[in-house]
Protein backbone atom coordinates (compact mmCIF):
# COMPACT_ATOMS: atom_id res chain seq x y z
CA UNK A 1 0.00 0.00 0.00
CA UNK A 2 1.03 3.54 -0.88
CA UNK A 3 1.54 6.23 1.83
CA UNK A 4 -1.64 7.65 2.68
CA UNK A 5 -1.61 11.10 1.12
CA UNK A 6 -2.21 14.35 2.93
CA UNK A 7 -5.50 15.98 1.74
CA UNK A 8 -7.60 19.49 2.21
CA UNK A 9 -10.79 18.60 3.88
CA UNK A 10 -13.83 20.94 2.89
CA UNK A 11 -17.28 20.34 3.94
CA UNK A 12 -19.88 23.06 2.26
CA UNK A 13 -23.17 23.00 1.79
CA UNK A 14 -24.50 23.13 -2.17
CA UNK A 15 -24.70 26.95 -2.92
CA UNK A 16 -20.81 27.22 -0.80
CA UNK A 17 -19.41 24.73 -3.71
CA UNK A 18 -17.62 25.85 -6.71
CA UNK A 19 -18.37 25.33 -9.38
CA UNK A 20 -15.00 23.32 -10.19
CA UNK A 21 -16.00 21.39 -7.01
CA UNK A 22 -19.70 20.57 -7.94
CA UNK A 23 -18.13 19.57 -11.31
CA UNK A 24 -15.14 17.02 -9.84
CA UNK A 25 -17.89 15.31 -7.45
CA UNK A 26 -20.57 14.42 -9.83
CA UNK A 27 -17.87 13.48 -11.68
CA UNK A 28 -16.16 11.35 -9.56
CA UNK A 29 -19.40 9.85 -8.66
CA UNK A 30 -20.29 8.90 -12.30
CA UNK A 31 -17.52 7.78 -12.81
CA UNK A 32 -17.85 5.20 -10.05
CA UNK A 33 -21.37 4.75 -9.16
CA UNK A 34 -22.54 4.55 -12.58
CA UNK A 35 -19.98 3.24 -14.95
CA UNK A 36 -17.64 1.59 -13.03
CA UNK A 37 -20.52 -0.16 -11.32
CA UNK A 38 -22.47 -0.38 -14.64
CA UNK A 39 -25.69 0.97 -12.47
CA UNK A 40 -27.82 3.45 -14.47
CA UNK A 41 -29.44 5.36 -12.60
CA UNK A 42 -29.91 9.37 -11.75
CA UNK A 43 -27.29 10.35 -9.41
CA UNK A 44 -28.11 13.49 -9.43
CA UNK A 45 -31.43 13.14 -7.26
CA UNK A 46 -32.16 16.57 -6.20
CA UNK A 47 -30.82 16.00 -3.12
CA UNK A 48 -27.66 17.76 -3.53
CA UNK A 49 -29.33 21.12 -3.44
CA UNK A 50 -31.44 20.38 0.08
CA UNK A 51 -30.48 23.40 2.33
CA UNK A 52 -29.36 21.19 4.79
CA UNK A 53 -27.23 18.74 2.49
CA UNK A 54 -23.59 19.16 3.21
CA UNK A 55 -21.08 17.81 0.79
CA UNK A 56 -17.44 16.95 1.79
CA UNK A 57 -14.30 16.95 -0.41
CA UNK A 58 -11.06 15.46 0.06
CA UNK A 59 -8.95 17.28 -2.05
CA UNK A 60 -4.98 16.65 -3.08
CA UNK A 61 -2.32 19.05 -2.83
CA UNK A 62 -2.86 19.81 -6.88
CA UNK A 63 -6.64 20.14 -6.61
CA UNK A 64 -7.51 17.00 -7.93
CA UNK A 65 -10.40 15.43 -5.52
CA UNK A 66 -9.29 12.20 -4.43
CA UNK A 67 -12.45 11.54 -1.92
CA UNK A 68 -15.77 12.49 -1.39
CA UNK A 69 -19.29 11.93 1.03
CA UNK A 70 -23.08 13.68 1.13
CA UNK A 71 -24.32 14.12 4.54
CA UNK A 72 -28.19 14.11 3.77
CA UNK A 73 -30.01 15.45 6.86
CA UNK A 74 -33.31 13.64 8.44
CA UNK A 75 -35.86 12.48 5.74
CA UNK A 76 -33.99 12.08 2.95
CA UNK A 77 -31.92 8.98 2.66
CA UNK A 78 -29.27 7.93 -0.57
CA UNK A 79 -30.85 4.46 -1.31
CA UNK A 80 -34.04 3.28 -2.35
CA UNK A 81 -36.09 5.20 0.70
CA UNK A 82 -35.56 7.71 2.42
CA UNK A 83 -34.54 7.31 5.92
CA UNK A 84 -35.56 9.24 9.40
CA UNK A 85 -32.13 9.43 10.45
CA UNK A 86 -29.70 11.93 9.17
CA UNK A 87 -27.77 10.15 6.84
CA UNK A 88 -24.14 9.33 4.74
CA UNK A 89 -23.83 8.45 1.12
CA UNK A 90 -22.31 8.67 -1.92
CA UNK A 91 -18.92 7.66 -0.03
CA UNK A 92 -16.17 7.15 -2.39
CA UNK A 93 -12.87 7.10 -3.34
CA UNK A 94 -10.94 8.31 -6.90
CA UNK A 95 -10.04 4.74 -8.51
CA UNK A 96 -6.82 6.79 -9.26
CA UNK A 97 -6.15 7.01 -5.29
CA UNK A 98 -7.58 3.70 -4.26
CA UNK A 99 -4.71 1.40 -2.28
CA UNK A 100 -3.73 4.86 0.07
CA UNK A 101 -6.00 4.34 2.88
CA UNK A 102 -8.23 6.99 2.63
CA UNK A 103 -11.40 5.47 3.47
CA UNK A 104 -11.08 5.61 7.31
CA UNK A 105 -9.95 9.18 7.25
CA UNK A 106 -13.03 9.92 4.83
CA UNK A 107 -15.30 8.66 7.70
CA UNK A 108 -13.75 9.91 10.12
CA UNK A 109 -14.05 13.46 8.97
CA UNK A 110 -17.27 12.53 7.64
CA UNK A 111 -18.68 12.22 11.58
CA UNK A 112 -16.54 15.04 12.42
CA UNK A 113 -19.14 16.93 10.05
CA UNK A 114 -22.43 15.48 11.17
CA UNK A 115 -20.95 15.93 14.97
CA UNK A 116 -20.60 19.66 14.20
CA UNK A 117 -23.71 20.17 11.94
CA UNK A 118 -26.24 17.79 13.35
CA UNK A 119 -24.78 17.83 17.27
CA UNK A 120 -26.07 13.95 18.78
CA UNK A 121 -28.45 12.57 15.47
CA UNK A 122 -28.45 9.05 14.96
CA UNK A 123 -26.84 8.07 11.51
CA UNK A 124 -28.20 5.88 8.86
CA UNK A 125 -26.42 4.76 5.63
CA UNK A 126 -27.17 2.26 2.79
CA UNK A 127 -24.08 -0.13 2.53
CA UNK A 128 -22.67 -2.45 -0.11
CA UNK A 129 -22.49 -5.83 1.66
CA UNK A 130 -19.31 -6.59 1.38
CA UNK A 131 -18.47 -2.97 3.04
CA UNK A 132 -20.10 -3.83 6.71
CA UNK A 133 -16.90 -4.55 8.32
CA UNK A 134 -15.53 -1.44 7.31
CA UNK A 135 -18.72 0.56 8.05
CA UNK A 136 -18.99 -1.32 11.64
CA UNK A 137 -15.00 -0.24 12.33
CA UNK A 138 -16.55 3.78 12.75
CA UNK A 139 -19.56 2.75 15.06
CA UNK A 140 -21.87 1.52 12.52
CA UNK A 141 -24.40 -1.71 13.17
CA UNK A 142 -26.55 -3.87 10.71
CA UNK A 143 -30.26 -2.57 10.89
CA UNK A 144 -31.86 -4.56 7.86
CA UNK A 145 -32.31 -7.51 6.14
CA UNK A 146 -30.08 -7.63 2.77
CA UNK A 147 -31.73 -6.08 -0.21
CA UNK A 148 -30.50 -5.28 -4.05
CA UNK A 149 -30.20 -1.70 -5.23
CA UNK A 150 -29.35 -1.59 -8.40
CA UNK A 151 -28.16 -5.18 -8.70
CA UNK A 152 -25.93 -4.64 -5.63
CA UNK A 153 -26.68 -6.11 -2.48
CA UNK A 154 -26.73 -3.51 0.08
CA UNK A 155 -27.61 -3.21 3.81
CA UNK A 156 -28.79 -0.46 5.53
CA UNK A 157 -26.62 0.09 8.80
CA UNK A 158 -27.38 2.62 11.62
CA UNK A 159 -25.05 4.57 14.09
CA UNK A 160 -26.87 5.86 17.20
CA UNK A 161 -26.89 8.86 18.11
CA UNK A 162 -24.11 10.50 20.37
CA UNK A 163 -23.64 13.94 22.74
Amino acid sequence: MNAQPALSWHASPFDALTVGQLHDLLRLRSEVFVVEQACAYLDIDGKDRHADTWHLLGEAADGQLAAYLRLLPAGLGHGIEDFAEASIGRVVTSPAWRGRGLGDPLMREGLALAKRVLPGAPLRLGAQAHLQHFYARHGFTVASDEYLEDGIPHVEMLRPGRP
